[in-house]
């Protein structure tokens, strides 16, 4: 069973890659998230004629985070983290698929560091944990799957120090990831994949691709109920190469049935 977490960065601007990318690898479960797409014009139609069944939560310009299933569909637990009747805002979508409860998570950015954004940040990340800890009690298999905006270790950041006033490496958010591992989640990639930088992001800025200047943001987070059944785990660099790509690139774990 193939679970994959990618930040599209526009669902319909990238449609094309996405349905190349679906045909390529056939990935059973996926995580969109920065959809930036209406509820009208998120591509059902096209996703269904495809093979893959969509559950998408969307925000007019802004966010949105999707979950599809291969000849599927997803079945519907939550379309919104608890905790905050007043945030709108599109981030978090929570469904059966397969036997497994999957999440698609667009944490925020909290940018620009001090503010208000950094504060929705860390407050926002002690919801998720929180909620976190309540599937984790339930004893189901779980993946937490999305782009957490936090690169946790020095490891997950290529060396600069032009990042140092960045939300993305405060102490705060390492600390909060830190949390939520101590939970009992497995890091999958890191699990396999444990002296590689295993980055997910490139900004399009200042080359960074191209140096390989990357920071590894998006995870798939799975309980212990899961974790024997870790197989492999991967990120598709070759996607972000393509022309027109999104600035992440999938990334995505295989699990024993």
């Amino acid at each position: 069973m193939r679970i994959a977490t990618w930040n599209i960065n526009n669902v319909n601007l990238r449609l094309p890659l996405l349905l190349a990318w679906l045909e390529a690898t056939k990935p059973d479960v996926v995580a969109l998230q920065e959809l930036k797409s209406t509820t009208n014009d998120f591509p059902t139609r096209e996703l269904k004629q495809a093979g893959y069944g969509a559950l998408a939560v969307c925000q007019k310009a802004w966010n949105g985070v999707a979950l599809l299933a291969r000849n599927a569909e997803p079945i519907l637990v939550r379309q919104s983290l608890p905790g905050d009747s007043t945030d709108k805002q599109a981030r978090y979508v929570e469904a059966a698929i397969g036997g497994v409860i999957v999440t698609s998570i667009y944490a925020p950015n909290g940018n620009p560091w001090p503010g208000d954004k950094f504060a929705y940040k860390l407050a926002w990340f002690e919801r998720l944990t929180q909620r976190a800890a309540e599937l984790l009690a339930s004893g189901h298999p779980i993946v937490l799957a999305g782009d957490y905006n936090v690169a946790p270790t020095p490891m997950d950041i290529y060396v600069s120090s032009s990042w140092n006033d960045n939300a993305l490496i405060q102490p705060e958010v390492r600390a909060g990831f830190e949390k939520l591992l101590e939970q009992g989640w497995t890091d999958s990639v890191r699990k396999q994949h444990p002296v590689a930088p295993m980055y997910s992001f490139w900004d399009y800025r200042r080359r960074r691709w191209e140096r390989d200047a990357g920071l590894r943001l998006d995870y798939l987070l799975v309980s212990k109920s899961l974790e024997a059944r870790l197989r492999c785990a991967g990120v598709d660099r070759a996607v972000r190469a393509m022309e027109g790509a999104s600035d992440h690139a999938p990334v995505w774990i295989d699990l024993a049935t």
